[in-house]
């Protein structure tokens, strides 16, 4: 028995067993729920996230052939200290849809976005984060909106975050609406699906969290749509949260007023 599959002599827990189980059955629902795309390139970036990789590998996995019809499954290791790097590359090995990408040292949340973005190779393109916090099934909301749409985006109907962050983001969300005059609500929420074209010619430069602004404002400088949907947003189950460190919110600051300057110039 491998890390990929663990099974009940492991320790998998009723409650594992169970929650397992609910993935499958929300995969095999997402199957008719929509019709599927031509071609789907996925990815979640991860740092240190080694109780959470397999799991949310998995999930992705039984997700992403129900609503495509080619697709890949894009693993970013931004420099983990511990066995993620790993874990990931034996998922590749045993699953030839999988691709890992691997920083030698962390280099933040944005660059791990970018190297994604510049992996991907499919019509569509989907992210969300590795640390189980959405469930990848509700990729089908994403779809169910994306013919009228360039680009369709999650809005997290009750985040499951402590209160501080909470308003964090509330207030983070009120100052990039109104510096940029983003058309959604919840800016950093990391569900988001493209079509291919809305990202062509697009070079993000963020390299840590004002990367999703960054993203939804130079797609809207160009008229593009843009659809927001509710999706759930869950308790973090293990590991360790960052976005809310010092030095984290620090460095979305100084980007946010050098994104402000550059935006100033008339190229998108």
């Amino acid at each position: 028995m491998t890390a990929l599959d663990p099974g009940p002599a492991l320790g998998q827990t009723r409650l594992m067993r169970e929650t397992i189980a609910g993935e499958e059955r929300r995969a095999a629902l997402a199957a008719e729920a929509v019709p599927p795309l031509p071609s789907l390139s996925a990815f979640f970036p991860v740092r240190d996230e080694e109780a959470n990789l397999l799991p949310m590998a998995q999930a992705m996995l039984r997700v992403l052939p129900a609503v495509a019809e080619r697709w890949e499954l894009i693993i970013v290791d931004d420099g983990s200290r511990d066995g993620t790097g790993a874990l990931a590359d034996e998922l590749a090995r045993a699953h030839p849809e999988v691709r890992v990408i691997h920083h030698p040292v962390g280099r933040g949340y944005g660059a791990a976005i970018r190297s994604g973005l510049h992996a991907a190779r499919h019509d569509y393109v989907f992210f969300t984060d590795g640390d189980r916090q959405f469930d990848p099934a509700e990729i089908t909301a994403l779809i169910d909106r994306v013919d009228g749409a360039d680009v369709v985006v999650g809005y997290r109907r009750a985040r499951s975050d402590p209160l501080a962050r909470r308003l964090n983001s509330a207030a983070w969300n009120l100052l990039v609406r109104a510096l940029f005059r983003l058309p959604v609500r919840d800016v950093n929420c990391a569900f988001k699906l493209f079509r291919r074209a809305a990202l062509d010619g697009i070079e993000p430069e963020a390299d840590g969290a004002m990367v999703s602004t960054e993203l939804l404002a130079r797609i809207c400088r160009r008229g593009l749509r843009v659809v927001e949907v509710p999706v759930g947003h869950f308790p973090r189950r293990a590991g360790a949260p960052s976005g809310a460190r010092p030095r984290v919110v620090a460095r979305a600051f100084v980007e946010l007023v050098r994104l402000h300057r550059r935006l100033r110039d008339p190229r998108p």
